[in-house]
């Protein structure tokens, strides 16, 4: 009998070690999410930090203007930022999450995310156009799939030279190479930090090319003069729509728009923002299945309708002090040739 005590008290501390185990175990399970930590910014400062480009891109990012209510910003993309707010809002037991805009320069949205001033931002960006100075960011699921990078001339002429370069008889859009042929010699104006910018630095050596602050700043430029703007499709063809009437759509043979590649846009985070990025998605996928994302995009991108009275009704607010730099709308320059 006493030599059976040994024997038993191992297996005692056998027993408290597996058990110990098991709650080490539950513990880890019910760490490991680390929700508790990433909700935590949001949620305990009641504020979502979000960037928005000073520069329009309209319909998803309009002029900011002013009303009775102060300072507003409208477009689709800020809808969007709402509905985020509002999900949100959920997310943290019910607590009111609110959208804090900051409107910086397209190019410095992706330095002051980094730099962690800001939770997320959302202005038309391309997902799936690799450039460097966006390693250590992810992205959303698209919101908007219909984008591309299109192609506007102000005078018929050249649209007559790219066409008659590329034969104006084809259905099906011109190979990168072709493209390079017929813009050969052309001045070629692209926003500086945009899908269009990379494209060009990638495929345009025998253009010239120039480098400009934003779309209104090329649509501006005398010195130099532009031939081709470059830019994402949407958006070009709400401006020329209904803003810049005096240019036109590069169109091929068969009346088809003039597409060299297809763009995806979404919501732009840290890598890290897990959390986020599986609350955004969520919504995203729900708004989608729902037919709300849909509805959403035809509101801003199909009605007529005037969008002071939308940023007056339903705009959302920003720092006052960025005001006269939003109306300063940059320049263009040359690009350096590599």
């Amino acid at each position: 009998m006493t030599r059976d005590i040994p024997a038993r008290l191992c297996w005692l501390a056998l027993g408290v070690a597996i058990t110990g185990c098991g709650l080490m175990i539950d513990a880890a399970q019910k760490v490991w999410p680390i929700v508790s930590e990433q909700t935590g910014p949001v949620c305990q400062r009641g504020r979502l930090q979000v960037g928005m480009a000073f520069e329009p891109f309209r319909p998803f990012v309009f002029p900011a203007i002013f009303t009775d209510e102060g300072l507003r910003v409208t477009g689709l993309d800020v809808e969007l930022v709402r509905e985020i707010a509002a999900d949100l809002s959920t997310r943290c037991g019910g607590k009111p999450i609110i959208p804090v805009i900051h409107l910086v320069r397209f190019r410095d949205l992706f330095v002051e995310l980094n730099e962690g001033k800001l939770d997320l931002f959302v202005s038309a960006v391309a997902a799936n156009v690799p450039a460097p100075t966006r390693a250590g960011l992810a992205y959303s699921t698209p919101y908007f799939n219909g984008g591309g990078l299109a192609a506007i001339v102000r005078r018929p002429e050249i649209s007559e030279l790219i066409l008659a370069r590329l034969d104006r008889q084809r259905d099906q859009p011109p190979s990168q190479e072709e493209f390079k042929g017929a813009l050969e010699g052309l001045t070629v104006a692209v926003q500086e930090g945009r899908g269009a910018h990379y494209f060009a630095q990638a495929n345009l050596a025998m253009a010239k090319v120039v480098l400009c602050d934003s779309l209104p700043a090329a649509f501006e430029s005398e010195d130099p003069s532009i031939d081709v703007i470059l830019g994402g499709q949407p958006i070009l063809d709400y401006t020329v729509t209904w803003v810049r009437k005096d240019w036109q759509r590069m169109m091929l043979g068969n009346r088809k728009p003039l597409l060299l590649s297809r763009e995806q846009y979404a919501v732009v985070m840290a890598e890290e923002s897990y959390w986020l990025r599986w609350a955004v998605n969520d919504l995203l996928f729900r708004l989608n299945e729902s037919g709300r994302l849909e509805a959403m995009r035809r509101r801003w991108l199909e009605e007529s309708y005037a969008y002071p009275r939308r940023a007056a009704k339903e705009g959302l607010p920003f720092a006052a002090e960025n005001m006269p730099q939003h109306y300063d709308q940059g320049r263009c320059r040359w690009a350096e040739r590599k």
